[in-house]
């Protein structure tokens, strides 16, 4: 009896000591299954690269994806070589699908910049880091965090470019494209080559905009306010709002030119010109180069000046002076070379001539029939001078060696060089004229006009000695009428006649005039532009030789 109570008590022990420790397993149960609940649910870490820490806070700063919270910042440290910030962000297993390649991260903030003003709710909420899905296929869990917000999404419809330049700077991201003045694009990316040593933009134009992308499309710098002042006179421009602050790029196709086929591949390349007058200029390739030699000052005259046919632009003058004057193949030294170009570009649109061999004939045809080059006056305000070509009929054409490497273009003096020479030719005539013969003469007329006086006098003397002698008085009255008449008519020329003195003043004040312009008529015969330039002698300039 007593072995079957002991066995009783132990079998009930035990069961008191399984009910007891029922409770731990099941909590250990549980605990394993939220575990494994919490590791099925929890998504991916991924590893975000950034230049600063500003804003981030661990366990506080959010990750969102269209304002919905994707996941959070659970760690931030250094770099081993201190260059950049790494920081932890848990994602949400909902939100794995959305790490791609070309996924973006961006940290917002309040930001004032070129697109306005973003990120004001982040004022009191604090910073958060913006996640932009990625579209592509493979998946990628390390980032660099972009500095600005992009322009566009990866799937964003619209085409993206590249622009070089030779130099950096000219744009910043944000900055806007412009097509007739109406924003149809952001720069999206700025980098710089160094093996090309070539700046390079990336746009991203907008649907349906892209469409206005062709192969002979031209991209060129817009400022807000465009001042140019040349010998065409003074250009002004002001753009836009935005491009007045920032800047930014426009571009068309010129005017005048074929468009070409749509572009359609993705970061094609195009040139990026400082301006549009260096777009204009390039469509002008094919040219023709001469040598002008003029013997008058090319003070004035400027690299980029336009050479013009009767106020129409024919060509470009390249350089100014080619070289320092010097005696070279026959031509004195005091001539001053330009270097111009004569374009086919310009010439075709009013003369029917498609080729530069054709050009060059027919330029050499009408150097024959007197086609002359000279400087004119562009612009009174500024002292800018052109090049104007005219037909001359009577010039005799001049014997024109090469200039080196280069074919000479005719010339002649024109505007105020032309006016100075006919000035001194003027005043040579003048300085050449018998003036002391003239004098002489006047004296021997003077002389003779005295005695011829004198006789008349006598003469009118000896009739009133006539008419007072009784026989003359005879004489019928109508006889000694005449007499009279003739008589009073003698005695207007007498010394004391009003005639005969205004006549003796006259000759009087015009040999006072001759004797006082002998001086003047002398500093003429030795400077004859004494009249138009001071007495002073102004230094020539010495053009400065440009690199050849």
């Amino acid at each position: 009896m007593s072995d079957n109570k002991q066995e009783k008590a132990e079998v009930q022990d035990i069961k008191q000591i399984s009910s007891i420790w029922l409770v731990p397993v099941i909590a250990l149960a549980i605990g394993i299954w939220m575990l494994a609940q919490y590791m099925m649910s929890k998504g991916p870490e991924v590893t975000l690269l950034l230049s600063t820490a500003e804003g981030i806070e661990i366990g506080k700063t959010e990750v969102k994806a269209l304002n919905v919270r994707v996941g959070i910042i659970t760690d931030v440290s250094l770099n081993d070589d201190y260059s950049a910030i790494i920081a932890t962000a848990q994602i949400d297993k909902d939100a794995a699908r959305m790490l791609k390649e070309d996924t973006l991260f961006w940290v917002v903030k309040p930001r004032i910049g070129k697109e306005g003003v973003s990120g004001l709710e982040t004022l009191l909420s604090g910073a958060y880091v913006q996640l932009q899905p990625g579209v592509k296929d493979k998946e990628k869990l390390e980032f660099t965090v972009l500095e600005v917000p992009p322009v566009a999404p990866p799937d964003a419809k619209g085409i993206r470019l590249v622009l070089y330049h030779n130099e950096a700077g000219k744009l910043g991201v944000g900055d806007p494209v412009l097509y007739e003045g109406f924003t149809v694009g952001r720069v999206e990316k700025v980098t710089f080559d160094p093996e090309a040593k070539k700046a390079n933009y990336q746009l991203f134009i907008f649907e349906p905009y892209n469409s206005l992308i062709r192969k002979r499309t031209r991209f060129w710098l817009t400022s807000g306010v465009d001042l140019q002042m040349s010998a065409e006179g003074f250009n002004f421009k002001i753009g836009s709002i935005e491009s007045l602050i920032t800047g930014g790029v426009s571009f068309r196709v010129p005017r005048g030119n074929e468009p070409g086929e749509l572009i359609t591949q993705e970061l094609s390349r195009f040139r990026l010109y400082n301006n549009l007058k260096q777009v204009r200029e390039r469509f002008f390739d094919e040219y023709l180069e001469y040598v002008m030699l003029f013997d008058e000052s090319v003070r004035g005259l400027n690299s980029g000046a336009p050479v013009e046919y009767r106020g129409i632009r024919i060509g470009t003058v390249r350089k100014v002076p080619l070289e320092l004057p010097r005696a070279v193949s026959g031509f004195a030294s005091k001539q001053i070379p330009v270097l111009v170009r004569i374009e086919l570009g310009r010439i075709y649109e009013h003369v029917d001539v498609d080729s530069l061999p054709q050009l060059k004939e027919n330029l050499e045809r009408e150097f024959k029939a007197g086609l002359r080059a000279s400087l004119k006056t562009g612009n009174l305000l500024t002292g800018a001078l052109l090049v104007d070509t005219e037909l001359y009929p009577e010039e005799p054409l001049p014997e024109l060696p090469r200039y080196g490497k280069y074919d000479v273009f005719p010339t002649k003096a024109g505007g105020f060089a032309q006016i100075q020479k006919q000035i001194s030719a003027i005043l040579s005539k003048i300085n050449n004229l018998p003036v002391e013969d003239t004098l002489a003469s006047l004296n021997n007329s003077l002389n003779a006009s005295q005695k011829t006086l004198l006789a008349t006098e006598k003469m009118a003397n000896e009739l009133a000695v006539i008419l007072a002698n009784q026989d003359t008085q005879a004489i019928p009255s109508e006889v000694r009428n005449s007499l009279q008449q003739i008589q009073n008519t003698l005695d207007g020329f007498g010394p004391d006649a009003e005639p005969y003195r205004n006549l003796e003043q006259a000759l009087s004040r015009f040999e006072q005039v001759m004797t006082e312009l002998q001086p003047v008529l002398r500093q003429i015969n030795d400077k004859p532009n004494s009249l138009i330039f001071s007495g002073e002698k102004a230094k020539d300039p010495i053009p400065v030789g440009g690199i050849k």
